[in-house]
């Protein structure tokens, strides 16, 4: 006998398939860097995180070799159990002195990380201010923290301060991206630091598309900004984009990293990454200040993408940082558009409902310091015969 629930999800996922909503996976068979092999193809890759370039590296491979040779495959228990080795312990230590911090704490992922701060910090006498396009851990965090739950329009300091001067609450906590994930733009990070600084509000910001690549030394947005620890007291920065490696970490004072170790679930209960991972971290960090020219290169292929679509009649988003979406509109036309763009050999994906509004699918592109003028200039004539066959 078949169980209601089986047919319920059969008839979920045949609903999403013609919505043409379905997410599928792409099985690759070589590193992805700037160019991936996907069914016996290279495609020239425009939809990857790996920002700097650094996920190939030959000193991260190399760091990352020597420490399993040195530590072993895995980390055998949590943090708190044994599983923090020295470094992991040194990774922490050496982000929170580059980034101007009290402590740090190492999580597993960014959603862990983003989950495990809001819900430790917060609870049902507390509220949470959310920007309407804030990544979707930030926003479960939120729900699930059982705090008062609100967002604010985008980017829109007068629909925050309106809420925070209604809140009553205990404790009130503004959450945040640094940068976009899906439109590329910056948070007010400045106004918002004002605004929780005159409300009594802690004020949190997710760094994970801005670290690495903004600011003078490649820390973020807050280095960006000249903002420090009073001003930002809760920094979250993922590991595994601009610094190619894997992972999250958590920074800010004494108090909330302490906090955090006795009260934040996700990383209380969860085995520790393998210490092979926090060295190919350490190693990233280091070349920041190497390979500063990394960050360059990638403001040049960006600045450069952006005139040359410009010129031909492309309608970016305003962005300035390595994502460059391009709003196609409706969901099947978005696919017919990354279908298109496959068959030239690029790969770029199709993002559509519910990771953006309706009516606003997109072809999510991204840039990197490893992208060649060459490669550019071939995107550039790609999206161009595309758009001559598929009107936007």
């Amino acid at each position: 006998m078949t169980l209601p629930v089986w047919q319920q999800l059969a008839e979920q996922l045949q609903l999403r398939d013609q919505q043409h909503l379905m997410r599928r996976r792409v099985v690759t068979d070589s590193p992805v860097g700037v160019r991936a092999k996907v069914d016996g193809r290279e495609l020239r890759v425009f939809c990857s995180n790996d920002y700097l370039g650094l996920a190939n590296h030959p000193r991260l491979i190399e760091a990352m070799q020597k420490a399993a040779a040195d530590f072993g495959a895995g980390s055998g228990a949590s943090h708190l159990v044994c599983g923090h080795s020295r470094l992991h312990h040194q990774l922490e230590q050496t982000f929170a002195a580059k980034t101007g911090r009290d402590r740090a704490l190492l999580f597993s992922t960014g959603y862990m990380a983003n989950l495990g701060v809001i819900t430790a910090l917060l609870g049902r006498q507390d509220a949470v201010f959310e920007d309407k396009w804030n990544h979707a851990s930030l926003l479960d965090g939120g729900l699930l923290s059982g705090a008062r739950f609100q967002r604010f329009l985008h980017n829109d300091m007068a629909s925050l301060e309106t809420k925070l001067g209604k809140s009553d609450a205990r404790r009130k906590l503004i959450c945040v991206d640094g940068v976009f994930s899906m439109d590329g733009d910056r948070a007010d990070v400045k106004s918002l630091s004002h605004l929780a600084a005159a409300h009594d509000a802690l004020l949190m910001v997710d760094d994970a598309h801005g670290f690495g690549m903004l600011g003078s030394n490649g820390l973020g947005i807050c280095d960006e900004l000249g903002l420090g620890q009073n001003e930002v007291p809760i920094l979250m920065c993922t590991l595994g984009k601009a610094l190619g490696g894997f992972g999250a970490i958590v920074a800010g004072p004494e108090l909330l990293i302490e906090s955090l170790i006795q009260f934040a679930r996700p990383y209380i209960y969860t085995t520790a990454l393998p210490p092979s991972v926090a060295a190919t971290t350490l190693a990233a960090l280091d070349l920041l200040d190497a390979e500063s020219w990394r960050r360059d290169k990638l403001a040049e292929n960006i600045r450069y993408f952006r005139e040359q679509a410009d010129n031909a009649g492309l309608s970016l988003m305003a962005s300035t940082t390595a994502i460059q979406p391009l709003v196609i509109g409706d969901d099947d036309k978005a696919l017919a558009w990354q279908e298109a763009l496959r068959e030239q050999g690029f790969w770029i994906s199709a993002i559509r409902p519910p990771t953006v509004p309706r009516g606003t699918a997109r072809l999510r592109i991204t840039l990197t310091a490893d992208h060649s003028r060459d490669d550019v200039d071939a995107l550039l004539q790609a999206l161009d015969e595309t758009g001559r066959r598929i009107a936007l």
